[in-house]
């Protein structure tokens, strides 16, 4: 196990099985289950480092696939590393921008070398293998790094499933040849398979058995019922090391992180904050408002009565509907914070409810106060 990054098991909540832990990294340590912020371009968008920070966050995500295209990995090291490029001190994972080229690039072929694609940017050619991808993470020096994989669509042909599962263990053996043990980063395998759970058995058990620092699970929350993610997390469950730490990607919604955090998860991610905020979309003790409509225009209160974060104790909901209607910048980034402040507050009351064993007690509260509605 890489000495740099290593998970300590606090607690396990008696209610639910949830895990309370804690996680080292050579920039400090901090509790799970945690959210990540995700700065996908070195820059959770519309807010300084310091404001996130600020919010609680003590990790966040960047992207592999984004900064090797722009403005490059080589220019990042030079700079001395991701954390003095963007000026956060806490600590980072970076993807290793599988799904980036599934969803994004132009053009992609994928083979066993790896996927040939377009830039989605400007339409010059590259070639991502699990070897380039390692390379990319290094350079940019992130704490935790992740195996390249093949990101399984929803729905997938079982064939397909198969194989592109069967490709995302042998990938994953070429980035551990590559990573070489370094110490100074902590790679991270991901299992797939889509929502075939003879597959997931079968990823988590080869995934496992490499004796990474830390596990991923992927392919999920890309357009499958609920159902099916909890049936594909309670499916692996019981394959994933205690002393380790699970990281389910791409999963950032509140009823999607309290569903993942019963099945025993620990780090979650999601630009789902940041994105509804710029449209001004904010999360609260009483679900979702939309502070750009009718209802706020004279409302001269806080956009949520029980949060403490810098925008609730500053401005009001009518003056932010006002920043919005004038298409000034300060309301998107004031409702940014909101909505990030507004996640780490929920994480931090998750945590305190596993170590006093009350999680399903916490879980009944939040979805009487309505604080899963995310839709309108």
């Amino acid at each position: 196990m890489n000495p740099a990054v290593r998970y300590e098991l606090k607690h396990v909540c008696r209610q639910t099985g949830a895990r309370l832990g804690v996680l080292h990294t050579p920039h400090g340590s901090f509790e799970t289950p945690a959210f990540m912020p995700v700065g996908t371009q070195a820059s959770v968008k519309t807010l300084d480092s310091a404001e996130v920070l600020g919010s609680g966050a003590r990790m966040i995500l960047a992207n592999t696939y984004h900064l090797h295209l722009r403005p490059g990995e080589d220019l990042i090291r030079r700079a001395g590393g991701l954390h003095r490029f963007m000026n956060w001190e806490g600590a980072i994972l970076t993807d290793s921008g599988g799904f980036q080229v599934f969803s994004l690039a132009k053009r992609r072929q994928i083979t066993e070398e790896g996927v040939r694609f377009r830039s989605h940017i400007d339409g010059s050619e590259h070639l991502l293998t699990p070897e380039s991808s390692i390379a990319i993470q290094r350079a940019l020096g992130a704490d935790i790094i992740m195996a390249f994989d093949e990101c399984t669509p929803w729905p997938a042909a079982p064939d397909y499933a198969r194989s592109s599962m069967e490709r995302t263990l042998r990938w994953l053996d070429r980035s551990m040849s590559e990573h070489g043990g370094n110490e100074r980063q902590a790679l991270f395998g991901i299992i797939q398979g889509s929502t075939d759970s003879g597959l997931r058995r079968i990823s988590a058990r080869e995934t496992v058995a490499r004796g990474l620092p830390g596990v991923a699970i992927g392919g999920l929350s890309v357009g499958e019922p609920v159902e099916l993610m909890r049936a594909m997390l309670e499916t692996i469950r019981p394959l994933l090391p205690d002393d380790r730490p699970r990281y389910l990607m791409g999963v950032g919604t509140p009823d999607y992180i309290l569903e993942g955090v019963l099945q025993g998860i620990d780090l979650f991610d999601c630009v789902m904050p940041t994105r509804i905020a710029r449209h001004g979309a904010c999360l609260t003790s009483r679900g979702r408002i939309i502070v750009r409509d009718a209802g706020s225009a004279e409302d001269f209160g806080p956009i949520d009565p029980d949060c403490d974060c810098p925008t609730c104790r500053s401005y009001s909901r009518a003056y932010i509907r006002h920043l919005f209607k004038a298409g000034e910048l300060l309301g998107p980034r004031l409702a940014s914070l909101h909505n990030l402040y507004y996640m780490q507050r929920l994480m931090a009351a998750i945590r305190a409810a596993i170590a006093s064993d009350r999680l399903a007690d916490l879980a009944g509260e939040l979805a009487a106060a309505q604080q899963f509605r995310i839709g309108r």
